[in-house]
């Protein structure tokens, strides 16, 4: 097999995902030994286990203005929302794209347009069906607001959801970071949550497939009708 058919199928993983992948791979030793058809099927779900936490490169759109997907995954809600309170980004509604994430989907989340994040705030909650849209209020999540160059501001909040357990952020307040940048991930199936800035529409529909980092989400320079 040549480097570059290889390369289609074996991706980089992330370093969260290797603590897993280890205990997956010690108890499929385990049931070799108790019983070689439950070995295989150990073998299975520990190469499912490595290709959920993958961490593929991404070619992000480098022309100005453009919003990306921070998620794998296909859009679920387009909607106007009012965002969270604890990102300070008021109380009136925008509008919220939301990607819901299945447990095939690259996990590793990525920052729609460059700027500054202005707050990060997690707060506990349930582990509804990501899927459902009360979600967004009703489950454990974690959000970010990020103020770009011309003073606008957006929020991405990610969602646990029935089978995630584990919310992770490891951007800070006052971080700048570029468009597409990696800021965090969730453990096995949940969502994520886009609040557009004021006035900007966006450009995909409920149904869509997302591929994080890539994606337009929406044009900062062509506004809502």
């Amino acid at each position: 097999m040549s480097v570059s058919m290889l390369s289609t199928f074996v991706k980089p993983m992330h370093p969260e995902g290797r603590k897993f992948v280890a205990v997956f791979a010690a108890v499929t030793l385990l049931l070799f030994w108790l019983w070689e058809p439950l070995g295989w099927i150990g073998t299975g779900l520990t190469v499912w286990c490595y290709y959920f936490f993958r961490d593929p490169e991404r070619v992000t759109p480098s022309r100005p203005g453009l919003m990306i997907s921070p998620a794998d995954g296909v859009v679920s809600l387009l909607e106007p929302a009012v965002p969270p309170a604890e990102l300070g980004l008021g109380d009136q509604p925008m509008t919220r794209i939301s990607v819901f994430m299945s447990v095939f989907n690259c996990h590793v989340n990525r920052l729609p347009h460059e700027g500054t994040i202005t707050a990060v705030a997690y707060r506990p909650g349930l582990f509804l069906n990501a899927s459902l849209d009360k979600a967004s209020t009703d489950n454990e999540r974690n959000g970010l607001a990020i103020e770009m160059a011309d003073g606008r501001k957006y929020g991405v909040v990610q969602i646990a959801g029935l089978v995630a357990r584990r919310i992770l952020c490891w951007s800070r307040e006052g971080q700048y970071l570029e468009t597409g940048e990696r800021f965090g991930l969730i453990r096995f199936g949940s969502r994520l949550d886009i609040y557009l800035p004021e006035g900007v529409a966006p450009l995909v529909e409920i149904g869509q497939t997302m591929i994080a980092g890539e994606t337009v989400l929406a044009d900062l320079g062509t506004p809502a009708e």
